[in-house]
């Protein structure tokens, strides 16, 4: 089990984001979906994808909601309607089998509706953001020579990128910064990139900032824009879950 960090919710959400249509949605066979004890100070943990049971514990509706529809937590609109709530669930899939990452997502989304009611709808909005484009001199970047899927997980002050296309880092490029960030690059194909920067926090940190070390260690930039960002508008949610 993981405790919650920036770097798992990009992480998973990256992870459950292939492709369902198609399709048919599955649903857990049995789970029990219940309000964290009063008191609980235990941090928000949930179970890695490719076992058998899904299990989260202390964690509050807007991280399913993550997990479940692929969005950072700045593409949410709920208008309160998610509360502040923590949940304990335990879940298993009907006919067993391992919950793969391309199982779990419908499946959250098919618990998320059924126990809470949630009910949502998708909308694009243009927002203060930043693109990232190419700088003046050419783009520092290494070309990756893994057959892999790509992988890419973002720390403090650290975005570590295997495999990785440019529309993967400007996404989780938007973390640290706080707003979204959009790829303008034109840039193909995959590459395997670490990028270091002194965080906000740390202003006396002797690392670079994120606009520096974006230009200085992968010959990209940064520039302030208005940016399309797809919005998850949260229509109804029932913070009370119905009985197991």
């Amino acid at each position: 089990m993981r405790a919650t960090t920036a770097a798992s919710v990009i992480a998973l959400t990256l992870m459950l984001a292939s492709s369902t249509k198609g399709q048919t949605t599955e649903r857990f066979e049995v789970a029990s979906v219940r309000i964290s004890p009063p008191g609980s100070t235990a941090k928000p943990s949930w179970s890695d994808t490719g076992g058998t049971t899904f299990t989260a514990t202390n964690v509050p509706l807007k991280i399913l909601v993550q997990m479940a529809y692929e969005v950072d937590e700045k593409q949410i609109s709920h208008e309160g309607l998610l509360g502040s709530e923590q949940y304990n669930v335990v879940a298993r899939p009907e006919g067993g089998g391992a919950l793969t990452s391309e199982r779990l997502k419908p499946m959250l989304m098919a618990l998320l509706a059924d126990r809470f009611g949630l009910v949502t709808h998708r909308e694009t909005r243009t927002v203060s953001g930043y693109a990232l484009v190419k700088g003046k001199e050419r783009p520092k970047l290494r070309a990756s020579e893994s057959s892999r899927a790509g992988q890419a997980a973002t720390f403090r002050g650290r975005i570590v990128g295997r495999a990785t296309e440019m529309v993967v880092l400007a996404s989780m490029l938007g973390r640290p910064l706080g707003a979204p960030v959009v790829d303008k690059t034109g840039i193909k194909g995959t590459y395997d990139f670490e990028l270091n920067f002194a965080p906000v926090e740390s202003p006396d940190s002797s690392l670079p900032s994120i606009f520096t070390a974006i230009k200085e260690q992968l010959g990209l930039k940064l520039e302030s824009q208005k940016v399309p960002l797809q919005m998850l508008v949260i229509d109804n949610c029932q913070r009370v879950p119905t009985e197991n």
